[in-house]
């Protein structure tokens, strides 16, 4: 089995300054966006959804071969009966007997046994993982784009009942002769892209709620899901801590060592194969003349044991073609677990680098909001002082709503972007689900 050494980073290039080595309990990651609504949805996925099912049963499946992987090199016994007649045609026999064999482990196949079986195992534990990783990010990616369209299609609506009643008063002004056409043109286009920019939203909500739906593994959405709501936020959580090690919790990166142990194993039986195999036999056969010619009907019994041997002459070198295969595919694997890692690092970094820019792109756009809302202040009291026009007002008004628009996205971009670290670094450690019950009829392997 060959030694593992995954590239890690000392420290993470793209990480925020002070960010602190030492790891940190990181369960539940999706509880820091604080919303109990996404918390539930999460634990219903995880218990509901048929990927996970589909992704457990074969993990049971592979826990119980893992576990009879040995059993080929003990003790078997058979019995055995056939029926048998003389080359001369004179009797028939009735044949009865038992047959013992041991093979033994020779030339390390005991142990490559075990890592092969292993393998396979730890490769389904991976799957395992990595679906239910995805599940959780792909849940949280979901609720947030189906809050944030909501969010989106509220503020909109506001754009467009502003754009309405600015159409309004442009449309006086021109009565009264105090604004040309191309005014009441201009306010009319205005208010057709407002309409038009309500569809976006909408396909974004419908969307988000059937994926939902099919990621908890139900037919249809809740009603309660296309009830407005508050948009998840992280608000003032930022990386407090995040070791280069927990990319090991990456499913790619524990699929890929679990195909070096599994490539090793197999390696391990291919070397055993060039070998003699080497058992122990015993035979008990009991025959019956059941019709004969001449004789009488009589019965017999014998028995045998000894040392079983089988030696490989000559094969054309299959057996040792068979072998270097093997070896090869051996080092395919251990270069493909280094890629794993590399590539985990390369999402982490990028994830990291996006997460903060987002921050500082929603406390740019939060600023941008809170000036907008002292103007409108401003407007309003110009309004009451018949210093501003009501068009004024609402020009502010929909100044306010696009920038509050910008907000709601710039929130969901850091939203995605956190959710995107977590899948890069493995999904941190999740509180551990059962796993699904077993379809019925089927034994417990657990």
């Amino acid at each position: 089995m060959p030694e593992l050494k995954p590239p890690l980073p000392d420290a993470w290039r793209n990480a925020p300054a002070g960010v602190a080595p030492p790891s940190a309990d990181l369960r539940g990651w999706w509880q820091a966006l604080g919303d109990p609504a996404l918390d539930d949805l999460v634990n219903r996925a995880l218990q509901n959804n048929l990927d996970v099912a589909q992704a457990a049963e074969r993990l049971r499946a592979a826990r119980t071969a893992n576990h009879h992987s040995r059993d080929g090199y003990l003790p078997s016994l058979h019995g055995r009966t056939n029926d048998v007649i003389d080359p001369d045609t004179t009797a028939s026999y009735f044949v009865a007997g038992f047959d013992a064999l041991w093979e033994l482990p020779l030339f390390g196949a005991w142990q490559s046994s075990k890592r092969a079986s292993q393998g396979q195992e730890n490769s389904a534990k991976a799957a395992l993982r990595g679906v239910r990783v995805s599940l959780v990010a792909e849940v949280s990616r979901r609720w947030i784009e189906l809050r944030s369209a909501q969010e989106q299609a509220r503020l909109l609506t506001g754009i467009r009942d502003a754009q309405k009643e600015k159409l309004r008063l442009v449309q006086v002004r021109e009565q009264l002769k105090l604004a040309p056409p191309t005014d009441v043109a201009k306010a009319q286009a205005d208010l057709a892209r407002a309409e038009a920019a309500l569809t976006e939203p909408q396909q974004a909500i419908n969307a988000s709620a059937q994926q939902l739906a099919l990621l908890l593994g139900q037919p249809e959405p809740d009603p309660a899901w296309l009830t407005p709501g508050p948009q998840p936020r992280l608000g003032e959580w930022q990386l407090t801590a995040a070791p280069a090690d927990m990319l090991r919790a990456r499913p790619e990166i524990a699929s890929a060592e679990a195909d070096v142990l599994r490539a090793a194993g197999e390696l391990g039986m291919s070397r055993a194969d060039i070998w003699p195999h080497i058992g122990l036999g015993a035979s008990l056969q009991w025959s019956a003349n059941i019709l004969s010619n001449y004789r009488v009907h009589t019965g017999e019994a014998i028995s045998s044991f000894g040392p079983i041997i089988d030696v490989p002459l000559f094969d054309w070198g299959q057996r040792v073609a068979a072998a270097h295969v093997k070896d090869h595919q051996l080092k395919a694997a251990v270069y493909a677990y280094r890629q794993a890692v590399l590539q985990g690092v390369a999402e982490a970094e990028t994830a990291m680098g996006d997460l903060e820019q987002l921050r500082t792109r929603e406390d740019a756009s939060q600023r941008v909001t809170q000036a907008l809302d002292g103007s409108m202040a401003a407007l309003h009291k110009r309004a009451e002082l018949n210093l501003g026009s009501g068009i004024d007002v609402q020009d502010g008004l929909i100044d306010n709503q696009r920038a509050q628009l910008e907000l709601v996205t710039a929130i969901a971009a850091r939203d995605l972007a956190y959710v995107s670290l977590y899948k890069a670094l493995g999904g941190a450690p999740m509180p551990k689900p059962p796993m699904p019950a077993k379809a019925p009829g089927t034994g417990s392997t657990d």
